[in-house]
């Protein structure tokens, strides 16, 4: 059963008006359980407007979400329930946070949800555990922190809850590299410990090709396609026409193959570009 699925999704921002605006056009998609799905789009694709639906911070204009098989807006007064089962983080969390120290900001969703002090402590210092934030910090004020670290309190915060799915929009915007690696290799080890299904908005086709499993490519309100990585950079000529940057690696093979080189067009990473020119010098080597 898929964790989220949506039929012939589509919403409309100031219908009626003067400023009516089609965000999410038609999108008909199924996201398995326990998949790692980059999210990528222009902006203004509707990437942003899509991910908001998946937890029911907006109500579709026409079409159904549905989560773990359940409509989602079929008895509204559940709406609650489903937030805490899909956890959104959105871009720049940094600046929701709002209490006077790092445990009681990650605390505040499992008491929401009615946790015992007993599970509360337990999931804050997992949560923790997961971003990297040490006992010393839990006394401390998320305002005395980092912009990396309180990036990780915020994202601690959501991953407490124990959502069957945790989207993310964006989490390392604004971030030094050494910070937006920290915070993602973060996320893929929470994945991979948790086997939760993970959704990662990104303008970075780096990071959606190196972390990503699959890939939802979202295009002027419609969805352009869904499929493992290797096949969406099979389209990397037509990604990078709708003004999304593909990894330098992928334009140097595809600029290979329109010369005439007999190599794949789907190479995203340097360990498959050097597995591809292998292939290739053995079988140059065989004829």
């Amino acid at each position: 059963m898929p964790a989220i699925k949506t039929e012939h999704l589509s919403y409309v921002y100031s219908p009626g008006t003067p400023f009516e605006k089609t965000a999410v056009d038609d999108v008909n998609v199924e996201i398995e359980s326990g998949e790692f799905v980059g999210v990528i789009g222009h902006t203004g694709s509707g990437k942003s407007t899509l991910i908001q639906h998946f937890n029911g911070l907006l109500e579709p204009t026409a079409g159904k979400v549905y989560i773990d098989g359940e409509d989602l807006w079929a008895d509204k007064s559940r709406l609650r329930d489903f937030r805490f089962k899909v956890g959104l983080v959105f871009q720049y969390p940094e600046y929701q946070l709002f209490e006077d120290t790092v445990y009681k900001d990650i605390s505040f969703g499992p008491r929401n949800m009615g946790m015992s002090e007993e599970e509360i402590h337990k999931s804050v210092m997992d949560a923790a555990a997961f971003v990297g934030l040490k006992e010393k910090h839990m006394e401390k004020s998320p305002f005395e922190l980092s912009g990396g670290q309180k990036r990780r309190v915020a994202i601690a915060g959501v991953i407490a809850m124990n959502p069957k799915v945790l989207i993310l929009d964006e989490p390392t915007a604004g971030l030094d590299p050494k910070g937006r690696d920290r915070i993602l290799g973060q996320i893929r080890e929470y994945h991979q410990q948790v086997g939760n299904t993970v959704l990662l908005v990104s303008h970075s086709m780096e990071d959606i090709a190196r972390y990503s499993k699959k890939v939802l490519v979202m295009n002027q309100s419609r969805l352009f396609m869904y499929a493992d990585v290797a096949e969406v950079f099979e389209h990397a000529d037509q990604i990078a026409a709708m003004g999304l940057s593909v990894p330098q690696i992928t334009r140097i093979f595809h600029r290979l193959s329109a010369e005439g080189y007999p190599v794949r067009r789907n190479i995203y990473d340097m360990q498959r570009a050097k597995d591809e020119i292998l292939r290739l010098l053995s079988e140059r080597g065989k004829a």
